[in-house]
């Protein structure tokens, strides 16, 4: 008898063992799960302002009194996730040191308009607005002029920032 209560205890010590392995484990699994989901939690990602001002053209390539549309690329930072996104802008170069560029879309619904030389004005083809070459509204149901980037101009760069919100007609 004295052979087999040994085992017992033998038997028990592997049990506890065997528990604590899983218990640890589990432990160890856990933590992996929640220090993340904490420091998520806790310390949320900033909003990182990546440098707004985009390098959009040469001043060289326009022509002074043309509006001219034209396509650039620029970084969006959303959380942890940073995309670069095609976009445009309509830029009219007053002279060489004097430009206005304003963003693609129609103050009325967003629609893309354009250039139209032979009336010389800006038409948007979803509801008739139209916009002198000032972004300024002529006719239609567009509530305020077109809104504009603001403009920085670096050598012969032509740079450009956020867009600015044009004030109600």
């Amino acid at each position: 008898m004295v052979g087999s209560e040994g085992c017992d205890t033998q038997a028990v010590g592997r049990r506890r063992f065997y528990l604590a392995c899983i218990y640890g484990l589990s432990t160890i699994m856990g933590m992996a799960l929640a220090v993340p989901a904490a420091v998520y939690l806790l310390f949320p990602p900033r909003s990182r302002k990546e440098d707004q001002w985009v390098e959009a053209a040469e001043l060289s390539q326009l022509e002074v009194g043309v509006p001219e549309e034209v396509v650039f690329r620029h970084n969006r930072v959303d959380g942890w996730k940073i995309s670069s996104e095609k976009t445009s802008a309509w830029v009219l170069k007053k002279s060489d040191t004097e430009v206005v560029a304003f963003a693609p879309q129609c103050t009325h619904l967003g629609c893309a308009y354009r250039w139209e030389e032979s009336k010389k004005n800006f038409l948007c083809p979803c509801h008739t607005s139209n916009f002198d070459i000032e972004g300024k509204v002529i006719d239609g149901p567009a509530p305020r002029p077109l809104d504009r980037y603001l403009v920085r101009i670096e050598g012969k760069k032509l740079f450009l920032g956020p867009i600015q919100k044009s004030p109600e007609a």
